[in-house]
């Protein structure tokens, strides 16, 4: 009571007033206390610090991942006589680059995984300076004009009002601006279709979007446009998958580069390219300078021209990754841009955007930027200069400095010489304006379960849109596409499906499908083995070896963490827990034998959706003996059991086994790993899986 009657204590309140906080008093011998005075410039200096570590992030583009790598062109490949550009032609020359790939709407906390444009960037830091070839992994864009830019973005950022939705394109203001922009509908195309979602930026698409120029010693040029193919093939998610991935790994994308390379599993990809001479420039039924037409690879081949390997993480993601910075203009001798009108404003807009966010026009100077060409020139001062320049004079022409630095006057840049003529308007040219033949090629070209994927992704987007009379007026624009596709996207929304009828030209060209973009190779796949106590650990074994030889990668998941026993009494490691996983973030699924653990994982719900999950996203499925069990309770209507005693089958990437005991029947990895390698079994009908 001494204590109370003294005065009340820290944390405790007056009586009869809840909630009220109390005066307190102390005691003498209590520890010292008071507060922190601004004399302390110590931890000043420190909160001030953390006060301004933060820099404005990208308008677009925000979120990304980086690797450092090299490029080596190929012997022969054809440019020596069209450009002087050394680091495309040399084939003993290896030159060092940066790459950022990246999502597009999103901010630097959205998930890798949503519908969207990525980014693909490339900085070759050539012995005659940097070169940017600032792509994405679709060729086309969505507007021909930069003046469109600040529109486009706005319209597909999250809505003013709410600041909602984050990183997604469903929403009423991109779909009222596609609606009235049909300049955007071949680029929609792109971003409905498979090409929105990849599997993983090292099996990803990359192109330069606009046509650019080649120059030769002579000053003469070439159109040319440029092309990244990965080793590994073109694959992608499905937008279930994808959905589920943002919560279960966010960071799914970037994570898959990071391990990949740290794993000493490195990305590769062959550059190509597409050369039109300029006497052909209008050969076509399009303009070669429109960023919203491709020039189909059936009509102009890819040459392919060189390789390029990422292998080294970067240190800092800040330093390196955030600070990096692209310039389209930023190109070396023998590279020259177009009158391309949305390059031109890019060209601007890249530099403009450095200078705030980078603090000023030094950052150039950024280690992740800086040139390993030597750079002379009278550029001083301003925020973030690194150099302590010497000297009394910043001016050329000079004669107190011994004319230095000067301007070289050989092998410098000097832009490409053309003549110029014309009226200056704000219009583009008639060839600018057909809006819907491209659009109608890639749906052509499209496999049946991409135009699938395609009618889905209309209804899902379309169906977050408000306002009725966007949808009516977006599935307007996607009739001038194609009647069947307007007809189907129209049913999905609630809106009436077009009477007309408009004709489909009839062309295609197979290479924009994804059908034809794989690789002969399941290098870094990930496949999912499921085991619980009881499991036959020789099969376990067997199917980690024969996987790894293969170059996929094996991940034992246990209904818990640790190991499990196996039938023999044996302990079998388990990578990770089950339930910390999903089946969206592999490749595949195989269940081995071992009656005890199967009974335990088709008594586990989480194993069974584990399984149903993967068989529904068409993912290839194995199991063997009475691995079949599990499959069979998770609804896999193709697993069942060989005839005899030892045998393999395989039925639209299912693939189950029998034996008699010990090693797995021969032929049972191969023919998963063949499945593996076709990514999925879209035929397979999963339409009524509950997964």
């Amino acid at each position: 009571m001494a204590a109370r009657r003294a005065g009340l204590v820290a944390g405790e309140y007056r009586s009869g007033r809840p909630g009220t906080p109390c005066a307190v008093s102390r005691h003498r011998g209590e520890p010292a206390r008071g507060p922190t005075l601004l004399e302390d410039f110590q931890a000043r200096e420190k909160i001030t610090h953390f006060d301004h570590e933060r820099i404005p992030e990208r308008v677009v583009h925000a979120r990304g991942a980086g690797a450092y790598g090299h490029f080596q062109p190929y012997e022969d490949n054809g440019l020596a006589d069209l450009t002087t550009a050394q680091f495309l032609t040399d084939p003993g020359r290896r030159t060092p680059v940066f790459v950022r790939f990246s999502t597009v709407a999103g901010s630097r906390g959205s998930a890798d995984t949503v519908r969207d444009v990525r980014g693909f960037a490339t900085k070759f830091y050539t012995d005659e300076g940097n070169y940017d070839l600032v792509g994405n992994n679709m060729p086309v864009f969505f507007i021909q004009d930069g003046i469109k830019f600040p529109d486009f973005v706005h319209a597909v950022k999250p809505e003013p009002d709410n600041e909602m939705p984050q990183a997604a394109s469903a929403h009423d203001t991109f779909w009222d601006f596609v609606g009235l922009q049909p300049e955007t509908l071949h680029m929609v195309m792109w971003l409905m279709s498979d090409r929105a979602l990849p599997r993983s930026y090292r099996m990803m698409q990359g192109f330069g979007v606009h046509t650019f120029r080649l120059v030769d010693a002579q000053g003469r040029g070439t159109f040319v446009k440029f092309h990244w193919k990965p080793l590994l093939g073109s694959h992608s998610l499905v937008w279930d998958e994808c959905q589920k991935i943002a919560g279960k790994d966010p960071d799914y994308n970037r994570r898959d580069l990071w391990e990949s390379i740290e794993a000493g599993q490195f990305p590769e990809y062959e550059l190509g390219v597409q050369l039109v001479e300029e006497s052909r420039e209008f050969d076509f039924d399009f303009d070669l300078l429109d960023a919203t037409k491709i020039i189909p690879e059936e009509v102009v081949p890819v040459r392919p021209v060189g390789r390029m390997v990422l292998d080294r993480n970067p240190d800092n993601f800040f330093a390196e990754t955030e600070q990096v910075a692209f310039h389209t203009a930023n190109v070396v001798p023998g590279i020259d841009f177009t009158n391309d009108p949305l390059l031109q404003a890019r060209n601007f807009s890249y530099l403009d955007t450095q200078l705030i966010r980078l603090g000023g026009p030094n950052f150039a100077q950024l280690p992740v930027n800086r040139p390993v060409a030597e750079v002379a020139n009278n550029q001083r001062d301003g925020y973030g200069q690194q150099r302590v320049h010497r000297g009394r004079t910043s001016y050329f022409k000079n004669s107190l400095s011994g004319g230095c630095p000067a301007l070289a006057d050989e092998g410098a840049f000097t832009h490409y010489q053309e003549k110029v003529e014309g009226h200056k308007i704000r219009k583009r040219s008639e060839s600018f304006k057909d809006f819907y033949g491209q659009a109608t090629l890639f749906w052509n070209s499209m496999a049946p379960w991409e135009r699938e994927h395609i009618v889905a992704a209309f209804r899902f987007e379309l169906g977050k849109v408000d306002h009725q009379h966007v949808r009516e007026t977006v599935v307007q624009q996607i009739e001038q596409i194609d009647h069947e596709l307007a007809v189907a996207v129209a049913e999905g929304v609630g809106v009436a499906a077009p009477s007309g009828g408009t004709p489909n030209h009839g062309r295609s060209s197979p290479a924009l499908s994804l059908v034809n973009q794989g690789a002969d190779t399941i290098a870094t796949r990930r496949v999912a083995v499921l085991v619980a106590d009881g499991v036959d650990a020789t099969e376990v074994s067997q199917i980690r070896r024969e996987l790894s030889e293969r170059g996929a990668m094996a991940e034992v998941l246990g209904l818990r963490d640790g190991d499990v026993r196996s039938a023999d009494g044996d302990e079998v490691p388990v990578d990770r827990a089950m339930n910390t996983m999903g089946s969206v973030l592999y490749d595949g699924v195989i269940v081995p034998g071992g009656a005890e653990s199967v009974r335990a994982l088709s008594g586990d719900g989480f194993a069974v959706h584990f399984v149903a999950e993967a068989y529904k996203h068409n993912k290839p499925v194995a199991a063997s003996d009475e691995g079949m069990e599990l499959l069979q309770r998770a609804g896999v209507a193709e697993a069942r059991k060989p005839t005899g005693t030892d045998g393999v089958v395989t039925e639209l990437g299912v693939v189950t086994a029998a034996h008699t005991g010990g090693a797995l029947p021969e032929g049972f990895i191969a023919e998963f790993a063949a499945a593996l390698g076709k990514h999925r079994a879209w035929e397979r009908d999963t339409s009524s899986v509950p997964a």
